[in-house]
């Protein structure tokens, strides 16, 4: 299994629920091909430009382990989301 890191950026007018669910639905995402590893809540932040006429974010980083394909079905429902504004998956194990 490779070690991957997903980091995410929700919604900041979302509720508290509406945040927390969509972290648990990326878990159950990853749990479903791998293994999470550590979920970090960074929560509130300023982004570094406006995304969608919004200033700040809830950051939300998730290591985990993984098959090769985990990461593209992961992209896939990511973008799709409407909770999620943007989102970087790496490979850790590459150099």
């Amino acid at each position: 299994m490779i070690n991957y890191e997903v980091m995410f950026i929700i919604d900041p007018a979302l509720e508290d629920a509406t945040k927390d669910a969509t972290v648990e639905n990326v878990q159950t995402i990853i749990a479903a091909d791998g293994e999470v590893e550590k979920v970090e809540v960074l929560g509130m932040r300023k982004l570094a430009y406006p995304i969608d006429k919004k200033e700040e974010g809830y950051y939300v980083v998730v290591e985990f382990k993984g098959n090769p394909t985990l990461p593209y079905e992961l992209n896939r429902k990511l973008k799709i989301s409407d909770n999620v504004i943007r989102h970087i998956i790496i490979n850790k194990d590459e150099k």
